[in-house]
């Protein structure tokens, strides 16, 4: 396992074709400070053009939060103009999990608060364990989310369910938030690394070009009329059909042998 450090808080390591990108501040629950922004969207940017890796997996090493959201200390010593300034480098952060163009995972347990349930609805899967809080209580504080949860939540649980959690601030422990679909599984206590990586092992193991053809074809086609989403599908099925990957997995399976897929 090779491991790269963004500044102080954001570490990479890589798992073979697995990328475990490491929420690492733990003096401060993973809070979403400026720093830590700037160094999060360099380290999404650096994977982003890194065509080896298949699956990102998006962790913390904080024994009770994920990440307990924007670093409220840091801005409670904000101008006006200081917050301005801000701005673009937590969109960023944020943008920058969300467009990975592999398939993520969230590993979540204990507080995944604001910006930091946030960061959890960029990925494409949520695995939790039974400690998870999740919630977005920034009305509670006089803002919004604004880190895509207003867009995210609603397309995970509808805008009636989305509508009800953001407007009451509410925190919604892992049982709950299983049930209503805010994660995807729920895992034992401690055990949300472990299964995200194993969950990502699995996926890596398929075609590299499918896998972010197929994520693309989900993400553009969403919220689309279903003539235009099928069109979607057909211009993500064309950038595959005549692939490396797609004569290998096709050898493969007559063959009977494991896929040696060429990639990118």
């Amino acid at each position: 396992m090779s491991e790269q450090r963004f500044g102080e808080w954001i570490v990479v390591r890589r798992h073979g074709h697995v990328a475990e990108l490491v929420l690492d501040r733990p003096k401060a629950m993973n809070a979403v400070s400026s720093e830590l922004a700037r160094r999060l969207a360099e380290a999404t940017s650096v994977l982003a053009a890194d065509s080896s890796v298949r699956v990102v997996v998006l962790s913390s090493t904080h024994e009770r939060a994920f990440c307990v959201g924007a670093d409220l200390k840091e801005r409670n010593s904000f101008t006006d103009a200081d917050l301005s300034r801000q701005r673009p480098h937590a969109r960023a952060a944020y943008t920058g999990v969300l467009e990975l163009p592999m398939p993520t995972i969230a590993a979540v347990h204990g507080f995944a608060l604001g910006g930091g349930f946030e960061l959890a609805l960029s990925c494409d899967v949520i695995v939790a364990d039974a400690t998870a809080v999740v919630g977005l209580p920034e009305v509670s504080v006089g803002v919004i989310p604004g880190g895509g949860g207003t867009q995210l939540l609603p397309r995970r649980v509808g805008s009636a369910r989305a509508a009800e959690l953001i407007f009451t601030a509410r925190r919604v422990e892992a049982a709950e938030a299983e049930r209503l679909g805010l994660v995807d599984q729920v895992v034992g206590e401690g055990q949300d690394r472990v299964e995200a990586l194993a969950l990502a092992a699995r996926i890596a193991g398929n075609s590299p070009v499918g896998l972010r053809a197929a994520k693309r074809a989900l993400r553009l086609g969403h919220g689309l009329d279903l003539r235009a989403g099928l069109e979607v599908e057909d211009a993500a099925w064309r950038s595959v059909a005549f692939s490396g990957d797609r004569a290998e997995g096709v050898a493969a399976f007559n063959e009977k042998r494991k896929p040696d897929w060429p990639g990118f």
